[in-house]
Protein backbone atom coordinates (compact mmCIF):
# COMPACT_ATOMS: atom_id res chain seq x y z
CA UNK A 1 0.00 0.00 0.00
CA UNK A 2 1.28 3.48 -0.99
CA UNK A 3 2.23 6.00 1.53
CA UNK A 4 0.22 9.33 1.37
CA UNK A 5 2.45 12.43 0.89
CA UNK A 6 2.36 13.38 4.55
CA UNK A 7 3.36 9.60 5.84
CA UNK A 8 6.15 10.03 2.86
CA UNK A 9 7.90 13.10 4.39
CA UNK A 10 7.52 11.60 7.76
CA UNK A 11 9.73 8.50 6.77
CA UNK A 12 11.94 10.61 4.72
CA UNK A 13 13.01 12.61 7.69
CA UNK A 14 12.98 9.24 9.95
CA UNK A 15 15.49 8.07 6.91
CA UNK A 16 17.85 10.85 6.92
CA UNK A 17 17.83 11.54 11.06
CA UNK A 18 19.02 8.10 11.20
CA UNK A 19 21.70 7.91 8.50
CA UNK A 20 24.90 9.22 9.22
CA UNK A 21 25.75 9.08 5.26
CA UNK A 22 24.21 12.23 2.64
CA UNK A 23 21.29 9.87 0.68
CA UNK A 24 20.68 10.12 -2.82
CA UNK A 25 17.24 11.27 -3.77
CA UNK A 26 17.49 8.09 -6.15
CA UNK A 27 17.75 5.91 -3.30
CA UNK A 28 15.14 7.40 -0.98
CA UNK A 29 12.57 6.73 -4.37
CA UNK A 30 13.44 3.51 -4.57
CA UNK A 31 12.58 2.40 -0.88
CA UNK A 32 9.45 4.63 -0.61
CA UNK A 33 8.10 3.28 -3.98
CA UNK A 34 7.95 6.84 -5.62
CA UNK A 35 10.11 8.56 -8.71
CA UNK A 36 12.95 11.11 -7.97
CA UNK A 37 10.88 13.94 -9.18
CA UNK A 38 8.37 13.06 -6.15
CA UNK A 39 11.33 13.31 -3.51
CA UNK A 40 12.42 16.26 -5.06
CA UNK A 41 8.76 18.01 -4.23
CA UNK A 42 8.70 15.82 -1.18
CA UNK A 43 12.03 18.01 -0.09
CA UNK A 44 10.91 21.37 -1.46
CA UNK A 45 7.66 20.82 0.93
CA UNK A 46 9.54 19.56 3.56
CA UNK A 47 11.96 22.76 3.84
CA UNK A 48 8.92 24.76 3.87
CA UNK A 49 7.81 23.08 6.43
CA UNK A 50 10.46 25.34 8.35
CA UNK A 51 13.42 21.63 8.32
CA UNK A 52 16.67 22.02 6.99
CA UNK A 53 17.43 19.61 4.56
CA UNK A 54 20.51 20.20 2.20
CA UNK A 55 21.69 19.04 -1.06
CA UNK A 56 24.57 18.09 -1.13
CA UNK A 57 25.88 16.09 -4.31
CA UNK A 58 26.52 12.86 -2.78
CA UNK A 59 22.54 12.83 -1.24
CA UNK A 60 20.34 14.48 1.05
CA UNK A 61 21.60 15.27 4.69
CA UNK A 62 19.18 16.57 7.37
CA UNK A 63 20.72 19.76 8.92
CA UNK A 64 20.72 19.25 12.59
CA UNK A 65 22.12 21.83 14.71
CA UNK A 66 23.02 19.50 17.62
CA UNK A 67 24.56 20.53 20.40
CA UNK A 68 25.75 18.97 23.55
CA UNK A 69 26.46 20.46 27.08
CA UNK A 70 27.95 19.98 30.29
CA UNK A 71 27.97 21.16 33.80
CA UNK A 72 31.52 22.64 35.02
CA UNK A 73 32.08 22.81 38.35
CA UNK A 74 34.78 25.86 38.80
CA UNK A 75 36.89 28.40 41.64
CA UNK A 76 38.27 31.42 40.48
CA UNK A 77 38.33 34.54 41.70
CA UNK A 78 36.50 38.16 40.49
CA UNK A 79 39.04 39.05 38.50
CA UNK A 80 39.30 36.51 37.04
CA UNK A 81 35.42 36.29 35.43
CA UNK A 82 36.27 38.01 32.28
CA UNK A 83 39.09 35.43 31.65
CA UNK A 84 37.01 32.71 32.15
CA UNK A 85 34.22 33.26 30.30
CA UNK A 86 36.72 34.46 27.33
CA UNK A 87 38.63 31.22 27.40
CA UNK A 88 34.40 29.23 26.90
CA UNK A 89 33.64 31.35 24.15
CA UNK A 90 36.88 31.71 22.19
CA UNK A 91 36.89 27.51 22.68
CA UNK A 92 33.65 27.53 20.87
CA UNK A 93 31.19 27.21 24.22
CA UNK A 94 28.03 29.50 25.07
CA UNK A 95 27.56 30.17 28.64
CA UNK A 96 24.09 28.86 29.10
CA UNK A 97 23.95 29.67 32.72
CA UNK A 98 25.54 30.16 35.97
CA UNK A 99 24.72 28.63 39.53
CA UNK A 100 25.58 27.47 42.65
CA UNK A 101 25.35 25.11 44.97
CA UNK A 102 24.04 27.01 48.22
CA UNK A 103 23.74 23.75 51.43
CA UNK A 104 20.44 26.12 52.86
CA UNK A 105 19.15 27.26 49.64
CA UNK A 106 19.62 24.79 47.32
CA UNK A 107 20.62 25.48 43.38
CA UNK A 108 20.74 29.08 42.24
CA UNK A 109 20.83 29.53 38.46
CA UNK A 110 20.82 32.71 36.53
CA UNK A 111 20.48 32.33 32.60
CA UNK A 112 23.58 34.04 30.80
CA UNK A 113 23.67 33.05 27.02
CA UNK A 114 26.95 34.35 26.76
CA UNK A 115 27.92 33.72 23.00
CA UNK A 116 30.90 36.05 21.99
CA UNK A 117 33.52 38.35 23.69
CA UNK A 118 31.13 41.15 23.00
CA UNK A 119 28.87 39.20 25.20
CA UNK A 120 31.68 38.92 27.83
CA UNK A 121 32.39 42.75 27.93
CA UNK A 122 28.45 43.55 28.19
CA UNK A 123 29.07 41.36 31.36
CA UNK A 124 31.03 42.48 32.81
CA UNK A 125 29.92 46.44 32.38
CA UNK A 126 27.03 45.17 34.16
CA UNK A 127 28.36 43.52 36.98
CA UNK A 128 30.95 46.11 37.66
CA UNK A 129 28.68 49.45 37.05
CA UNK A 130 25.86 47.90 39.55
CA UNK A 131 25.58 47.25 43.61
CA UNK A 132 25.14 43.71 42.45
CA UNK A 133 28.29 40.99 42.87
CA UNK A 134 28.93 37.95 41.12
CA UNK A 135 27.07 34.95 42.15
CA UNK A 136 29.76 32.85 43.16
CA UNK A 137 30.36 35.24 45.99
CA UNK A 138 27.47 33.44 47.72
CA UNK A 139 29.64 29.89 48.15
CA UNK A 140 33.25 30.90 48.30
CA UNK A 141 33.91 31.22 44.20
CA UNK A 142 32.35 27.85 43.64
CA UNK A 143 30.09 28.09 41.09
CA UNK A 144 29.32 26.47 38.04
CA UNK A 145 28.50 26.89 33.89
CA UNK A 146 26.39 24.79 31.78
CA UNK A 147 28.25 24.87 28.63
CA UNK A 148 26.80 24.29 25.07
CA UNK A 149 29.15 23.29 22.38
CA UNK A 150 28.81 21.71 18.62
CA UNK A 151 30.31 18.47 19.84
CA UNK A 152 31.79 16.54 23.07
CA UNK A 153 35.52 17.42 21.85
CA UNK A 154 34.95 20.74 22.14
CA UNK A 155 33.53 20.25 25.65
CA UNK A 156 36.38 18.28 26.15
CA UNK A 157 38.80 21.08 25.06
CA UNK A 158 37.45 23.65 27.43
CA UNK A 159 37.49 20.82 30.25
CA UNK A 160 41.05 20.48 29.49
CA UNK A 161 42.31 24.35 29.39
CA UNK A 162 39.91 24.79 32.61
CA UNK A 163 42.23 22.40 34.40
CA UNK A 164 45.23 23.90 33.24
CA UNK A 165 44.26 27.04 34.18
CA UNK A 166 43.04 25.71 37.53
CA UNK A 167 39.73 27.01 36.86
CA UNK A 168 37.88 23.17 37.94
CA UNK A 169 36.89 22.19 40.74
CA UNK A 170 36.45 19.03 42.31
CA UNK A 171 32.89 17.98 43.32
CA UNK A 172 32.09 17.57 46.52
CA UNK A 173 30.24 14.19 48.19
CA UNK A 174 27.45 16.95 49.59
CA UNK A 175 26.93 18.34 46.18
CA UNK A 176 23.96 16.72 44.06
CA UNK A 177 24.68 14.47 40.83
CA UNK A 178 21.31 15.95 39.10
CA UNK A 179 21.55 19.85 39.80
CA UNK A 180 18.55 20.15 38.19
CA UNK A 181 16.02 17.93 40.90
CA UNK A 182 15.95 20.08 43.14
CA UNK A 183 14.67 22.98 41.34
Amino acid sequence: MALSGQERRKQILKILKNSVEPIPGTDLAKQLYVSRQIIVQDMALIRANGVDVISTNRGYVLHSAKEVSRVFKVIHTDAQVEEELNLFVDLGGKVEDVFVYHKVYGVIKVGMNIKSRRDVRKFMEDISSGKSKNLKNLTSDYHYHTIIAEDERTLDIIQKELEQKGFLAKLQDYEPVDFWSNN
